[in-house]
């Protein structure tokens, strides 16, 4: 059977951040004080078809642009962090932030139909951001 479809393509490319936050009130239990945490980023970027060269995107500059992004807070302790303020930097907050700074580093005329941003806490727990592009 033929796909008359146009295939939807994604790429991923891999970093990681130390940071040192604490997450205020009872809910959050032992990490009320603060601590430090390696969140292992993965930034997906998604589009219809190929570009003119046969990618999604170029995998350096993807890689580039997460970099640029996690070099705003490598590092820090995000309860200081102005960026950060007045928010508790959950690792979905985290997500959150990286998928907004990402998206607006892409260049003009990316083509790109959707970008996601996962961040493992560890190896049995993840959050994820996931935004459509105009």
């Amino acid at each position: 059977m033929m796909f008359q479809q146009t295939p939807i393509f994604r790429v991923s490319v891999d970093d990681h951040v130390m940071i040192a936050h604490s997450l205020p009130g009872e809910f959050f239990g032992p990490a009320q004080q603060l601590h430090g945490a390696t969140l292992a980023i993965t930034a997906t970027f998604e589009r219809v078809g190929l570009d003119e060269h046969g990618v999604v995107i170029d995998i350096g500059l993807a890689s580039e642009l997460l970099s640029t992004v996690l070099d705003r807070f490598r590092y820090q302790n995000l309860d200081e962090h102005p960026d950060f303020l007045e928010k508790i930097s959950t690792t979905e907050v985290v997500c959150h932030y990286v998928i907004t700074q990402l998206a607006q580093t892409l260049p003009a005329g990316h083509g790109l139909r959707g970008l996601e941003v996962s961040a493992d806490e560890h190896p049995r727990a993840r959050a994820s951001a996931r935004v459509e592009l105009g």
